[in-house]
């Protein structure tokens, strides 16, 4: 039996060992690895192309901290309630110890390429594929590094953490939302859907045969009840739902969802070591917007941080930056008197407390496909449609 084969046997042990083990209790990661978009981004974007400004950060962390909110994001949360430190972001060279994990998302990635720079469309050049390829990079040469000795192994990695972490998947939203700013017609959108869902397939394909095992995937939120899609894409008031959200932009999300939650199922099949789970995050998203819980504020789609329009959002005016207007004043798009009553950040993204809230919807299980726990995830449970 060649070298592969041994590693191969290898990882199916650990696999196995691990599945037997957390039979009985709750699943025991040893790392948190993350792939997405500034939903999920802890920095890289800020580390690659210069730091997300004040105010964001204001409400957990008091300054600026690589997010595009006002504190905490849905994968710290996730690494709190696994007993983890927040991960640092792969891009961020300074400070940052990954010992328990990396994050590898960046603010304006897509699953597919785009065509385009960051500074011609506001998308990342941090595609999925490319995020897959620098945790392939990181998984390997941390190794190296650690043996080594020296701050190298107190700050990387163990090689059994890799099979035995929690990899996060929350991408796929700038795909649909970026084929519309480029006047794609909805039928384009949907009948591009397939080919997204296939690059992700390669990349979840990829971190399984780099020994990932258990994987926690969100799908597509509400694109239809954010302000810089319902301002950017010019939405009459005659197209918006009971709740005030575009509903074409809306059931494309849906429709992407509903693929991706079968592309999920036939990858149980096709990988069969793996424990795969299915996060609805569009219907936990939708009920903030359509059923504001106690405490949150009546008008939902108004951003905390931000200046002008219905939605307290202009488009080319991002939260914390300035504008002249006429030459003569200029406007500032700050952050409003109490983001914790906020559902919405800055028109793009949520604040901390619509994230807290969303996290503690989607951590029980109940929007979960199996419907497990996040604490429970690591469970090969059959799946249920």
């Amino acid at each position: 039996m060649g070298q592969v084969g041994v590693a191969l046997m290898a990882l199916q042990a650990v696999g196995y060992l691990f599945f037997s083990s957390m039979a009985a209790g709750k699943c025991e990661f040893t790392a948190l690895l993350n792939f997405g978009d500034s939903n999920s981004d802890t920095g890289g974007l800020s580390a690659a192309f210069g730091p997300a400004p004040s105010p964001n950060g204001e409400t957990f962390f008091h300054r600026p901290a690589g997010r595009y909110c006002d504190g905490r994001l849905l994968i710290d949360f996730i690494a709190e309630e696994l007993g983890m430190p927040h991960i640092d972001a792969y891009l961020n060279s300074v400070g940052s110890n990954f010992s328990h994990g990396a994050n590898f998302a960046t603010a304006g990635s897509t699953v597919r390429k785009q065509n385009s720079t960051l500074f011609q469309s506001g998308f990342s050049p941090f595609s999925l594929d490319v995020q897959t390829w620098q945790f392939s990079q990181f998984k390997n040469r941390s190794q190296r590094a650690r043996l080594t000795g020296s701050v190298f192994r107190r700050l990387l990695p163990e090689e059994s953490a890799f099979s035995s972490a929690l990899y996060a998947f929350d991408i796929g939203m700038n795909d649909l939302t970026s084929a519309f700013f480029s006047n794609l017609t909805v039928d384009e959108v949907l009948n591009s859907i397939p080919a997204i869902l296939g690059e992700l397939t390669v990349a979840l394909k990829s971190v399984y045969w780099e020994g990932g095992r258990f994987f926690w995937i969100h799908n597509a939120g509400p694109i239809g009840c954010l302000a810089y899609v319902l301002e950017r894409l010019s939405v009459k008031a005659e197209d918006v739902d009971s709740a005030g959200c575009a509903e074409k932009y809306n059931a494309v999300a849906r429709a992407f969802n509903a693929q991706l939650n079968a592309t999920v199922a036939e990858l149980r099949d096709a990988l069969p070591l793996a424990a795969l789970t299915y996060i609805d995050v569009y219907a936990a998203k939708y009920s903030l917007f359509s059923r504001p819980p106690s405490g949150f504020t009546k008008q939902p789609l108004v951003a905390c941080c931000g200046h002008g329009g219905r939605y307290n959002y202009s488009p080319g005016l991002g939260c914390g930056t300035e504008q002249t207007v006429n030459g003569t004043r200029t406007v500032l798009a700050h952050s409003c008197a109490d983001p914790s009553k906020m559902i919405v950040w800055d028109g793009v993204h949520y604040t901390e407390a619509a994230n807290r809230w969303i996290f503690d919807q989607i951590s029980s299980g109940n929007f979960s496909n199996p419907t497990l726990p996040l604490q429970f995830s690591c469970s090969l449970k059959p799946s249920v449609s």
